[in-house]
């Protein structure tokens, strides 16, 4: 049991980190799905992106996500594209589920401990020295939208230098703790880069502290979209569509009133009422005092 609100933060970050089984598990797949995909297509590149390859996934949550560079021509329609890569993955794994989750396919092994989530892309001409893909859209639509995650990665990797090493990929952490323990419609990839630009405006670092100005900003500007720090593609949006807008817009007001409750009994040297509202932030799952 945590005797202090950092003692918690750090301990729930301990359970918050994937265990070496789901690092191990994600590996037993790869070349079978690279093989199945360069059976049927052109494959120029393979490769992860998202939380697992950013360190910043979460145990229990975090899928292993997968960009293939496709050297085919582009199809007018992104649900081509889609369509290619589910038909190749339901002709190597009959037996296992299938299912399109735009903008992926994904591949449920294991009744789901192990999710592949596989993004078609096509590599395009636009950025200067950047690698920028089209990639279907989240949305129900048929259109294409910019990609760069190889840009994302370095971002958050140079972000969690500053101020102190770690501090970045560990808000992202808890950040995406809070979504997914309190069922938030809103994408880990935004509140991935919010938090990278956060920490790396800031001199200091202090779980508490951080996680509430975090909270408070994104509600104070409505989930705004961001503007890609490296200028590699355009507006980063937090959701897919108005619905899941104003159900998250709700649940981070609501989340941003109990963040600035606990650390008002932080500072207030009352750590009791500080691990109440952190457990009610974190849907019950923050640690015991």
């Amino acid at each position: 049991m945590a005797r202090t609100v950092n003692e918690g933060f750090e301990e729930f970050l301990k359970r918050l980190t994937p265990t070496q089984a789901e690092r191990d598990a994600g590996s037993s797949h790869r070349a079978s799905i690279k093989a199945a995909l360069e059976a049927k297509l052109t494959i120029m590149a393979y490769f992860e992106t998202g939380s697992f390859s950013h360190g910043t996934g979460l145990r229990g949550f975090s899928d292993i996500d997968v960009l293939v560079s496709i050297g085919n021509s582009r199809p007018e329609t992104s649900y081509t594209a889609i369509a290619w890569v589910k038909e190749a993955m339901e002709k190597r794994f009959p037996l296992t589920t299938v299912q399109i989750r735009r903008p992926a396919v994904v591949i449920k092994f294991a009744g789901g401990y192990e999710t592949w989530e596989v993004i078609p892309g096509f590599l395009t001409n636009r950025g200067v020295n950047q690698l920028v893909y089209d990639i279907p859209g989240a949305s129900d639509n048929p259109s294409w939208i910019d990609s760069a995650p190889n840009e994302h990665l370095s971002y958050v990797n140079d972000c969690n230098l500053k101020p102190h090493k770690g501090d970045a990929k560990a808000l992202s952490r808890l950040i995406k703790a809070w979504k997914y323990y309190c069922d938030v419609p809103v994408s880990s990839f935004y509140l991935e880069m919010r938090c990278a630009q956060h920490v790396a405006t800031q001199a200091t670092y202090i779980h508490v502290w951080d996680v509430c100005q975090v909270l408070e900003k994104l509600d104070s500007t409505q989930l705004a979209a961001m503007n890609d720090p490296k200028g590699a593609t355009g507006w980063i949006y937090a959701c897919s569509s108005t619905a899941k807008a104003t159900d998250a817009l709700s649940k981070v007001h609501t989340a941003a009133v109990r963040a600035r409750k606990a650390l008002n009994a932080c500072n207030n040297s009352d750590p009791v009422t500080a691990f109440t509202y952190l457990d009610l932030l974190f849907g019950g799952q923050f640690p015991s005092r």
